[in-house]
């Protein structure tokens, strides 16, 4: 190869790079040639093992760095959960069983009326068992709740040993907060799948921009029987109200939480107070106060 002229010398280094030209085993200093197309089959094989190679590390590769890419991009901040629990059971059982655990505060809206006196009274051990450990208990109820018995009786037990109850007439959703930690809610309308939320900042704004404007709302409610004015007079207009778009009288009674019994003595009080004798008659006179009571001026002008 020392022999080669200059100007040969870069060709030949492409020969024996391709391998065209290979040094003699016994001299080294002799090229020999090679076969083009035995090389020609090897080199097509060897460049297709290594483009298979390369295809199969670019194919894995996205999928090798997704871990890492996925750490990269998340936020610093990591949020909570929100588990779906089906079923009446599961949901109470899981409810026990984070009462049970021991907690410091307690926040529960029940829309919809009186509880099953069943169901008050296979809690009240446990709800006393929670007061008695120093926690707080708030629930709001439907202010039918107070024309219930048994809810009465529950409701006067709790508030002895410390509990608070307060009533509102206005729709508002079915809540319960423990701890500020945990938050649980219904889906949408069925009241057999319930969401258990376990993010800070959702189960904060339940309790803040929810259950605390609520119970700011609300009217003190201890068991006694007797029932406020206010709740009286809103409890009657609704019934006047649902009258006049001609629901009967037992899905009234069913929609405001209160017994067919109850709403007929509203209903006989009212028209002995208004000195009327139809329902009708009724109606008119209520709403024709209504349009003639005075506006009271908004709060900032006063």
């Amino acid at each position: 190869m020392a022999d080669v002229h200059p100007d040969s010398k870069e060709h030949l280094s492409e020969l024996l790079h391709l391998g065209l030209l290979v040094p003699d085993s016994d001299n080294p200093d002799v090229l020999i040639a090679v076969d083009p197309m035995q090389l020609s089959m090897t080199l097509s094989s060897t460049w297709q093992r290594q483009a298979l190679e390369l295809l199969s590390r670019a194919v894995a590769l996205p999928g090798g760095l997704q871990d890492l890419a996925e750490e990269f991009h998340a936020p610093k901040e990591v949020g909570g959960t929100i588990e779906y629990v089906r079923g009446k059971v599961l949901i109470n059982q899981r409810l026990r069983q984070s009462v049970a655990n021991g907690v410091e505060e307690i926040l529960a809206a029940q829309p919809g009326g009186p509880r099953p006196p069943e169901v008050l009274a296979s809690t009240i051990q446990q709800d006393l068992d929670t007061l008695r450990r120093g926690a707080e208990v708030r629930t709001i109820y439907h202010p039918s709740t107070r024309y219930h018995q048994p809810t009465r009786d529950y409701v006067a037990t709790l508030a002895e040993a410390g509990g608070q109850f307060r009533t509102l007439d206005e729709p508002y959703t079915r809540l319960i907060i423990i701890d500020r930690r945990m938050a649980v809610l219904p889906v949408a309308d069925d009241l057999n799948l319930a969401a258990f939320i376990r993010d800070e900042a959702i189960v904060n704004y339940l309790a803040q921009e929810v259950f605390e404007r609520n119970w700011n709302r609300g009217l003190g409610f201890d068991g006694d029987r007797t029932v406020p004015q206010q709740v009286i007079s809103r409890l009657r207009q609704t019934i006047i109200d649902l009258l006049l778009q001609g629901t009967n009288h037992r899905v009234i009674a069913r929609r405001l939480g209160i017994s067919e019994r109850t709403l007929a003595r509203h209903l006989a009080e009212m028209r002995e107070e208004y000195n009327v004798e139809s329902l009708f008659q009724l109606g008119y006179v209520l709403a024709t106060r209504a349009a003639q009571a005075p506006v009271e001026p908004p709060a900032d002008f006063q």
